[in-house]
């Protein structure tokens, strides 16, 4: 390894260092003191809860650990977005895992909580996945009701898709281990079975407080809707335990049992492990993403044996395309390049630029990979579309809209990586959130924003100082310089990947030695859904 090696690995590990710390502290909910109050009423915590329940952590993948980071500061944060979720193996059975994490404001929904359930029952529907409710919530946080409560994409959203994923017999079962109130009652009675923990779990409209100020009967919690009330009078829940691993063993019992269904019948052989380390992935993106670099060395270091079956390799170089395998399933991967390179005329390309050459050719693969059934990944490090009178005489925003359309009508499951920049209509055409990856994941490199900050920052002094000149204001060259790096440093926040996994434009920030852990299991997942074999998409010279 040389000297730049060197560098960029030590600048990528401490990145990895803070996103461990930050996740350490994420980790530990509403703190030590609230989870050492939760072990004294002997519960679990929601991470303790899905631990006990999963066959193994280390395949068990986290959606939205940091949603919810750095906002509601004024309301004293929100980790996780009070929810632990992912997806994992019970009883050798994928499943989406939902857990209320009681130790943050008792589990309270803030708006990003309804945003990360919604993601999971997304994800749940999308895949025909069995999901597993973890149910310990005191209900909507009352101070942000008008951002939660009414509208298409709040609260109640969650009780129509339990409705929807009946119907579409997809499993859903509620392990109710604490308090579940008001709306929040609705979602394990239409779950498919309801379990219950005596002591701790309740379910009702309306909690003894309320009872006695809406009608005035004096009654306990337990009596009004404990486990006893509700599997021996209401019959509301069908199973009551005395603890909580007990109710968990249970839960397994239920998945054990599910019966197999129909699968999409995507391709997978004995995985390989790649010849090339992933452990040289940290060593290939220089500190800030500044220099260029080889998108082959890190395809060939996800995928299986390193093989990468390149198409089109001489035409559209600034994105590379082909066939390869990741632990074992076969994949089409398209990835924006890096380097700068010659087209076919012999001209120079900027690496990480979308070209008319490019668009056509990324178009062209993807209709390929869906006639052949076979899951997209797209690798991003894109700033965007060439710009400029040649480009735009060459059709460069028809060729543009042809990739984009793509990329939207493609029917095969599509798994976008954010290794850098995702700038610009760039984030479109390489399936960015808008355009509906069944995952969509970042490495602490990857940087999401309309265009690059120094570009922004200078397009936005621009406008402040020619607004201030216009008023008669003199702006001094000190003046100017304090204003351009204050609009920068605000610009590069906006851009980081935990401002984004905070609001769920990513599902996770990863460890670059994930990648193909997380992308197997996301094919996996996807394979569930055998939907994408009855749809057709067509073949042309685009």
């Amino acid at each position: 390894m040389n000297i730049e090696q060197n560098r960029n690995e030590d600048s990528m590990k401490l990145s990895l260092s803070e996103l461990r710390t930050r996740f350490e502290k994420i980790a530990l909910g509403g703190g030590r003191k609230s989870i050492e109050k939760q072990h004294e009423r002997n519960k679990l915590t929601a991470r303790e809860r899905i631990e006990y329940l999963v066959d193994d952590m280390r395949s068990f993948v986290e959606i939205g650990a940091f949603a919810g980071f750095e906002m509601y500061e004024d309301q004293g944060g929100c980790p996780a977005g009070g929810t632990v979720a992912g997806i994992g193996y019970v009883s050798g059975r994928q499943c989406v895992i939902l857990a209320n994490d009681q130790t943050v404001k008792a589990g309270a929904w803030f708006p990003i909580t309804g945003k990360k359930n919604l993601r999971l029952q997304e994800i749940a529907m999308e895949n025909n996945l069995p999901v597993i409710y973890l149910v310990d919530s005191a209900g909507v946080f009352l101070p942000m009701q008008d951002e939660i409560f009414p509208d298409k994409e709040h609260f109640g959203r969650i009780f129509r898709n339990n409705a929807r994923m009946s119907a579409m017999g997809i499993t859903q079962i509620a392990a109710v281990m604490g308090p579940c109130v008001a709306g929040g009652a609705y979602l394990p009675i239409m779950s498919d079975e309801t379990l219950m923990v005596e002591g701790n779990g309740s379910i009702f409209l309306a909690g003894p407080y309320l009872v006695k100020a809406a009608i005035g009967e004096d009654i306990d919690t337990e009596t009004l809707g404990g486990a006893d009330t509700h599997t021996s009078i209401s019959g509301i829940a069908d199973y009551k335990f005395e603890t909580e691993q007990q109710c968990l063993d249970q839960v397994k019992k239920i998945v054990d049992k599910l019966g197999q269904k129909p699968v999409a019948g995507f391709d997978r052989i004995t995985p390989q492990a790649p010849e090339k380390s992933p452990a040289e992935l940290y060593s290939i993106l220089s500190e800030g993403n500044t220099r260029p670099y080889d998108m082959r060395q890190i395809i060939e270091r996800i995928v299986d044996k390193s093989e990468f079956d390149e198409f089109k390799a001489d035409y559209g170089k600034t994105i590379l395309c082909g066939y390869a395998r990741i632990d074992g399933w076969a994949v089409g991967i398209v990835a924006n390049q890096r380097l700068i390179v010659k087209n076919k005329k012999g001209e120079m390309q900027l690496g990480g630029v979308i070209y008319n050459d490019s668009a056509d050719k990324a178009a062209r693969f993807i209709l390929n990979c869906n006639q052949k059934r076979i899951p997209l990944v797209f690798l991003q490090d894109v700033t965007g579309f060439m710009v400029g009178s040649r480009s735009e005489h060459a059709g460069i925003i028809k060729d543009g809209a042809k990739l984009v359309n793509a990329v939207a009508n493609s029917v095969v499951p599509k798994i976008t990586i954010i290794i850098g920049n995702s700038f610009g209509a760039g984030n479109y055409a390489m399936c960015g959130k808008a355009y509906d990856p069944r995952f969509i994941y970042a490495w602490p490199t990857a940087r999401i924003a309309v265009m690059g900050g120094e570009q922004a920052a200078k397009t936005l002094l621009q406008i402040q100082v020619a607004a201030m000149k216009a008023k008669g204001k003199e702006v001094a060259p000190e003046d100017e310089k304090k204003l351009l790096d204050e609009i920068k440093g605000r610009y590069e926040k906006q851009t980081s990947p935990y401002y984004a996994a905070a609001r769920l434009w990513v599902d996770e920030i990863i460890d670059p030695a994930r990648t193909r852990l997380v992308i197997s299991e996301g094919i996996h997942a996807a394979n569930h859904n055998p939907d994408v074999a009855k749809m057709a998409v067509g073949v042309f010279q685009v």
